[in-house]
């Protein structure tokens, strides 16, 4: 193994193999009641009401990587530092976690992505993985990635990372399904990471 892949793989501690020929790549107010709503097309699409809550929504997919649901306060900004958490990746367009992160020096990519069941640009990946990649490789690091709900954004950002980390698409799929159960990882959003992994060569 060489010293690159050795310096990589503890992110995932759950990975199934490791994938240098990416890392190259790597290198170069809302208030605490209200409801938002994540919602897909009116032709045969499901709504999904996402109602603010107590306390916080958070699946860890492995050891170090964690998706879920809005954060909105400083007491749950606040529990997300007692997981352990140092770094955020927040695909909300609605919120900038930012000033609820800094008394806590929790870093922040504010990645900011409508729900709006577009095709998104390599671009928005690239931001995320990049970010991801550069807070793993810190000893001791965790990296929470969310959205409104943790249903569609959330896990298309964690799809492209856990895939840039080395696992295969279909099994990154199976895996984040099968640790949060209210995923939907829609057509159109797997379709643009392929395409944004495709990108890399």
């Amino acid at each position: 193994m060489s010293e690159k892949e050795s310096r990589w793989q503890p992110a995932l501690a759950v990975s199934p193999r490791a994938a240098p020929s990416v890392f190259s790549w790597a290198k170069r107010n809302a208030a605490s009641t209200g409801r938002l709503s994540d919602s897909r097309p009116a032709s045969g699409y499901t709504r999904v009401a996402v109602h603010h809550r107590i306390g916080m929504d958070m699946t860890w997919l492995t050891d170090r990587v964690a998706v879920g649901g809005g954060i909105w306060t400083t007491d749950n900004m606040a529990a997300v530092a007692r997981a352990g958490v140092t770094h955020i990746i927040d695909m909300q367009i609605e919120f900038d976690d930012t000033p609820l992160a800094a008394p806590h020096a929790i870093e922040v990519l504010w990645n900011p992505t409508d729900d709006d069941f577009e095709p998104k640009p390599p671009q928005l990946f690239e931001r995320g993985v990049e970010f991801a990649m550069a807070a793993l490789d810190e000893p001791g690091s965790k990296l929470f990635i969310h959205c409104a709900a943790g249903v569609h954004r959330a896990p298309m950002m964690a799809l492209a990372l856990l895939c840039v980390m080395g696992w295969k698409l279909g099994e990154a799929m199976e895996l984040i399904a099968a640790r949060r159960g209210v995923v939907d990882l829609a057509d159109v959003y797997v379709n643009s990471v392929r395409e944004f992994l495709a990108g890399l060569g």
